[in-house]
């Protein structure tokens, strides 16, 4: 993979804001607390919503090659994020009967 470009990192730095902007420190925050429970988090939780959103624009931006794996690889644990809140997106996909919600955010934590 081609090393990170200047346009990668403000990119990355422009998801950031937006994902700050709807409240992703605090949902960070609460999905990866000691008391989260992943195997019973709902997917209509709003930090776990959050963090499914966040997930999935960034999986679908390095999907696309718009932006570095690497890049978002050093900056956030995507592998980490999903193992807490991929229960609930999998919950919402058969709720859905959508295969294909949340499929970005999986795979990029599955290349991780």
């Amino acid at each position: 993979m081609a090393a990170p470009t200047r346009e990668d990192a403000e990119l990355m730095l422009q998801v950031l804001q937006w994902a700050a902007s709807i409240g992703m420190k605090e949902a960070g925050a609460a999905v990866m607390a000691e008391d989260f429970d992943p195997e019973s988090a709902e997917p209509s939780d709003d930090a776990v919503s959050t963090v499914l959103a966040v997930g999935e624009v960034i999986g679908a931006l390095v999907k696309h090659q718009l932006l570095n794996r690497e890049l978002v690889e050093d900056i956030i644990w995507v592998s980490g994020s999903w193992a807490r809140v991929g229960p609930a997106a999998l919950k919402v996909r058969v709720e859905a009967g959508e295969p294909r919600l949340y499929e970005n955010f999986e795979a990029l934590a599955k290349a991780s």
